[in-house]
């Protein structure tokens, strides 16, 4: 830091430079985030000072995040859902099992394990090791969705829950929901769905897909308005089908304007809530299913590109992720060419393969492109 600080000018030069360093979204097909909507920014630098760890003193932004609430709880089948505007998939995540875990201690349980599928986000690892209870992994079908044969198994005495994607990082797949609530209900466990990124993708499908409160068994949601909510960064919704699992979550405030706090961190962007209630009012149903509606379009052309080249995707996708089946051995050098012509994919881990996110920031003709030089490197001897 310099002693006597720069000019206003020499700082903005500073940062030109360092946003130049930064890569553009144009040939990003690897990050489930894009550019935010315009509205989005416009709201975000409106309250960038308001603070919802101390809500009391802007009425106005918490209003709006109890809004979103509503909003994304009507979307997600219950408007009356209780929750709040997290960092994103990760906090959400945490809470929700933090919440069970809370009231499975207060009940006297010690040791305590809930089950993931293995296309689990790597957030439950975190959780593992942050909250000290065992994560179980459970094995996927050939379609890789959770085997509910296999959480049935690795359900036990000290089982508290089960998790289940909506919208597989990896292959965007969407795991048996249905069924995982059915046995929820049987064994009167907590069942709790990730929809980081399908959340603002799957009510816009053609095909229709239960996974959301409009299933008995399912206590809690996680989705991300940063993603294909076309919201600023951080924005994540954590929502419960109840108020008393939120309290669950409470600690007391006693010298803020609030008497307790139920989010993880404790100073909390009202910019992010803003910026989402500003998109979701702006956008509507169905400005979020036009949007859906076009990547899912260009999704297909990618798939049929593709395959026209001899790659064919692991699985149909069923969202806007794709995953191109190669020989392991081939995947590696794949990807290394495709970063040498400024492409960035990323790769699965079981199977391995190609994976690609088409997000709102893809169009038509990067798609021709990236075909075009997919097919190059492919038959490059």
């Amino acid at each position: 830091m310099e002693e006597g600080g720069m000019s206003k000018e020499a700082v903005e030069s500073l940062l030109q430079e360092k946003k130049l360093e930064d890569l553009s979204y144009e040939r990003i097909l690897s990050s489930m985030c894009t550019y935010p909507h315009e509205i989005a920014v416009y709201a975000h630098a409106m309250f960038l000072e308001s603070n919802l760890g101390d809500s009391g003193l802007f009425p106005g932004t918490k209003e709006m995040e109890n809004k979103v609430i509503r909003m994304i709880g009507a979307l997600l089948g219950k408007e009356d859902a209780a929750g709040y505007i997290s960092t994103g998939g990760t906090e959400s995540n945490i809470q929700a099992i933090r919440a069970i875990r809370n009231r499975k201690r207060k009940e006297g349980l010690r040791d305590m394990n809930i089950i993931v599928p293995e296309s689990a986000h790597f957030s439950f690892d975190k959780i593992a090791d942050l909250l000290s209870i065992e994560v179980r992994k459970a094995s996927l079908d050939e379609e890789l969705r959770m085997d509910v044969n296999s959480v049935e198994r690795l359900i036990d005495d000290q089982t508290i829950g089960v998790v289940g994607i909506a919208g597989t990082t990896e292959f965007g797949q969407i795991d048996p929901i249905k069924e995982l609530s059915e046995i929820i209900m049987e064994r009167d466990l907590f069942l709790f769905v990730d929809a980081a990124f399908g959340g603002f993708v799957i009510p816009f499908l053609e095909e229709r897909y239960e996974f959301d409160f409009s299933l008995e068994g399912v206590r809690a949601i996680s989705v991300d308005p940063h993603k294909m909510g076309m919201s600023t960064i951080p924005a994540g919704c954590l929502l419960f089908s109840e108020e008393s699992y939120l309290e669950e979550l409470a600690v007391p405030t006693p010298y803020l304007t609030t008497k307790e706090q139920c989010s993880l961190t404790g100073t909390r962007s009202g910019a992010s809530a803003a910026a989402t209630y500003a998109v979701l009012k702006y956008l509507g149903r169905e400005g979020l299913k036009r949007i859906v509606g076009e990547c899912m379009r260009l999704t297909r052309i990618l798939v049929s590109g593709a395959k026209q080249i001899g790659i064919s995707p692991v699985i149909e996708p069923v969202m806007n992720v794709v995953a191109l089946r190669f020989p392991e051995t081939e995947v590696g050098r794949v990807t290394r060419a495709l970063g040498e012509r400024r492409w960035r994919v990323s790769v699965t881990r079981k199977p391995k393969a190609l994976r690609l996110v088409i997000m709102p920031h893809v169009d038509e003709e990067t798609i021709h492109l990236f075909l075009e030089e997919l097919e190059d490197i492919v038959y490059v001897v």
